[in-house]
């Protein structure tokens, strides 16, 4: 299990990166959620890496 926490916001972001966010379940700054750790969370936390922390639980 990856959790995952937006910790910069997404105002200057492009808009795929505010939509990766946004399936990712995050919505705004300091909010977390769980996903199960596979390649296509990955993909989606490496494309937003400058935005979340990712810690394994």
């Amino acid at each position: 299990m990856l959790k995952v926490k937006q910790i910069k916001s997404k105002i200057a972001c492009k808009p795929d990166q505010v939509k990766t966010l946004e399936a990712l379940g995050l919505r705004r700054i300091r909010h977390e959620k769980t996903h199960e750790d596979n390649s296509v969370i990955r993909g989606m936390i490496y494309k937003v890496r400058h935005l979340v922390e990712v810690t394994e639980s």
